[in-house]
């Protein structure tokens, strides 16, 4: 039921019992600084979850809830935006709802009520930034816009949401919009099983799910509360939902429409984002992104469970890892069709023996004696590298720094180094404009998503410049390691593609001979 009908119930009841409902209200609120709506709102205020989403469109009141939560349920708050200045807008709304600036310290970023509460109102610019809140517990911490945050970011504070008062709650409120760029997706996929269209048990708005850290040192969904044994430990599990709000649902907004019809007049994919709380929508791309996301899309519309029959396994694209948390990442390719990505948990490999048991994992992997790529950049690829070269394997190393030879398919520009070269090739095959379009057909995969879609470009003395991993890595807060397994398998082995006749012929009267004459090759 929406406000409205909320509204309407109310309204149609008979003048004493109208009354009457008005009167245990004002009781039950006497006392609180701040009322949710009816609705969504008053449904994220009492939601019993450890971890919450609310939002979806612009206008249902989310900093609002933010606020209302702070000042009325919990005794040390801290509320972030991603900016400072952002952070103001939530001191000047804080400031209206309390009715004065009593309390407030600009110079610590501190509001001291009168009922002992503290809330903290800050801003977390820089990855760095998260550093500051390090050892502080609050048993609020609120994420106003949480897609303007990087993932390590939000786990990293969500590490201190305690509290030292036994009889206090203690809880995560997240809210937002629907992400429009790249580094916001993380929020689908933590959110996947509300927000995510192909999820494989979804859930419905406001139901509770649990998850709790597995034994590779990401989580898991498990079936309650727990504790549930994990790596010998029995560790409880926290609970997670998501609840969507719209601007219907906040009168504060909606009544006079003005607010509506600014909401209308956006581009179609922020009024989809923002006004329709949309979060299947395609992301608005920046003005140098290099690989643009529709064709990242449609390459995965394209993508069916199994390879085109006939096609051969033709590479296979490694980034290795350096143990604990940094996993190993496989990526197969079998022409222009893409394998689920394997990966394997960085706490599986023995770092005594990393090197052949690195080697062997990929080999359990590899078929028709694919082309196998390896990232040497970082040195984690190299004792993989050294032991599958040992066994006359003939294993390609992939350094991103190397010249890159060749030019665009315009033959205009150049390549800055061979990392801009295959991350540009791989886009150039993407291209649904291309004759005959694209052939590229990569699996669902959502972090994937966002690692192609992360790196910009510029244009410097007629070379196409890549933006550095080291650069997209620090703004993203993450490394890359889907897309980077993915464009290096595209780098090198046979395309049919570029074959006259294309599959068909391929695996009809090439792929026998390509392949004896690869091997020949190498042998010589």
């Amino acid at each position: 039921m929406n406000l409205k009908e909320i509204l309407e119930a109310l309204n149609g009841l008979p003048e004493d019992e109208r009354k009457g409902v008005e009167e245990e209200a004002a009781k039950a609120t006497k006392g609180l600084y701040w009322v949710p709506n009816p609705g969504p709102q008053t449904e994220a205020y009492y939601s019993e979850a450890d971890e919450i989403f609310y939002g979806g469109s612009a206008g249902s009141g989310k900093s609002d809830l933010a606020i209302g939560l702070a000042v009325n349920e919990h005794t040390r708050a801290l509320l972030l935006r991603r900016t400072n200045k952002e952070a103001l807008g939530l001191v000047e709304r804080m400031a209206e709802i309390v009715g004065n600036r009593d309390g407030w310290s600009g110079q610590q970023g501190i509001w001291r009520l009168p009922s002992s509460r503290t809330v903290e109102i800050n801003g977390c610019q820089l990855e760095e930034d998260r550093q500051r809140f390090k050892g502080t517990p609050h048993d609020l911490i609120i994420y106003d816009e949480v897609s303007d945050f990087t993932e390590t970011q939000y786990t990293f504070i969500n590490t201190w949401n305690r509290s030292a008062n036994p009889g206090q709650r203690c809880r995560i409120v997240a809210t937002g919009n629907p992400p429009t760029r790249p580094e916001g997706l993380w929020v689908i996929r933590r959110w996947a099983a509300w927000l995510d269209p192909n999820h494989h048990n979804p859930a419905k708005p406001g139901e509770l799910r649990w998850y709790t850290a597995g034994e590779d040192g990401g989580e898991i969904e498990v079936d309650g509360p727990g504790p549930h044994l994990v790596n010998g430990e029995m560790i409880a599990a926290r609970s997670r939902t998501f609840i969507p709000g719209k601007l219907e649902d906040n009168p504060d907004l909606a009544d006079d429409g003005r607010y509506a019809a600014t909401l209308a007049a956006l581009p179609a994919e922020l009024r989809a984002a923002y006004r329709d709380g949309r979060f299947d929508i395609g992301l608005k791309d920046g003005a140098f992104q290099c690989i643009p996301t529709a064709w990242i899309r449609a390459a995965q519309a394209r993508w069916t469970p199994n390879p085109p029959a006939g096609v051969p396994m033709c590479a296979i694209g490694v980034d290795a890892s350096g143990g604990g948390t940094d996993p190993m990442i496989i990526a197969p390719r079998y022409d222009g069709w893409f394998a689920p990505i394997i990966e394997i948990p960085g706490k599986e490999l023995p770092m005594d023996r990393m090197g052949a048991y690195s080697a062997g994992m990929v080999l359990a992997h590899r078929k028709d004696t694919a082309d196998i790529i390896i990232d040497m950049s970082g040195g984690y690829g190299s004792s993989m590298y050294e032991h599958l070269k040992s066994n006359h394997l003939d294993p390609i190393a992939h350094k991103g720094a190397e010249v890159g030879h060749g030019r665009d398919r315009s033959r205009q520009f150049s390549f800055a180094n061979k990392r801009t070269k295959v991350i540009w090739q791989f886009r150039e095959a993407l291209d649904p404009e291309q004759p005959g379009g694209s052939t590229i057909m990569l699996p669902p995969d959502a972090t994937l998503v966002a690692d192609l879609t992360a790196p910009t470009y510029e244009i410097k003395g007629g070379k196409i410049q890549v933006e550095s991993k080291e650069n997209v890595c620090k703004r993203l807060g993450r490394s890359t390691d889907r897309g980077d397994a993915v464009v290096m398998c595209y780098s090198t082995g046979i395309k049919a593609a570029n074959i006259k006749g294309g599959f068909e012929a391929y695996s009809r009267n090439r792929v026998p001979q390509v392949i004896m004459g690869r091997q020949a090759s190498r042998r010589k």
